[in-house]
């Protein structure tokens, strides 16, 4: 394979490769290093071996967002506050690209997964792998794939929100909290919220931030004391 047909493989596959690591791990710069990564190993490996580079280069990053992950659980343990995965702003050339598969609530409910959970789960509900391909790349039989991803789908459905809205809802009302912040409109901003709301905040370790979610007091509980 030339330098060429290098450049060519990376151009077709890397939105692809991206896409897999990104919701692996939850962070885009992550996720570049794990794409940038596999295309080393892609570049040093004997390719005449390669039937596929799809299925290699798929391979190659997933195993590496398993490991990853693997890692990462012990440093978030010592992360100060709540680890939030990092939103994303799609170009348009994302093969998974979904208002579900993208939301950071989505991104959120997978981090209560396993990193094999995790990586069974999406390659089969969002980029529509079969089960023999999830096998070989995870490195379980076709049986146990299918029950991690039953598993893990009856983990991530029970923690759907409870209302669906549409796009249009929720558009108007990111428009009209965000209107109500750059205008200091504590009142109207306050209104929009839930009684049961939860503030979450991640720093990213860059920045001070909440070490806990804040919880806000039910208009009920308030008049119970």
């Amino acid at each position: 394979m030339t330098t060429m047909d290098l450049d060519a493989t990376y151009e077709e596959l890397r939105p692809l490769l991206f896409s897999i690591a990104y919701r692996m791990t939850g962070s885009v710069g992550d996720a570049e290093d794990l794409v940038h990564d596999a295309f080393i190993r892609f570049q040093r490996a004997d390719r005449e071996q390669v039937d596929s580079p799809r299925a290699y280069l798929t391979t190659i990053v997933t195993r590496l967002a398993i490991d990853h992950l693997r890692s990462a659980r012990v440093r978030r343990e010592a992360y100060v506050g709540e680890w939030l995965p990092e939103p994303v702003v799609s170009e348009g050339d994302d093969p998974a690209e979904t208002a579900d598969a993208l939301s950071l609530a989505f991104l959120v409910v997978l981090e209560t997964l396993s990193p094999v959970e995790r990586a069974v789960f999406l390659l089969r509900d969002v980029f529509g792998y079969d089960y023999a391909e999830i096998a070989r790349i995870v490195g379980k039989t076709d049986t146990n794939c299918r029950q991690i991803a039953a598993r893990a789908r009856r983990h991530v459905e029970a923690r759907r929100p409870r209302f669906e809205t549409s796009r249009e809802q929720r558009e108007e009302l990111a428009d009209r909290f965000f209107a109500a912040c750059v205008d200091g409109d504590t009142r109207s901003l306050v209104d929009l919220l839930a009684g049961d709301v939860v503030v979450h905040g991640d720093g990213g370790g860059n920045a001070s931030q909440l070490a806990e979610p804040v919880h806000a007091v039910l208009p009920e509980r308030r008049r119970e004391r």
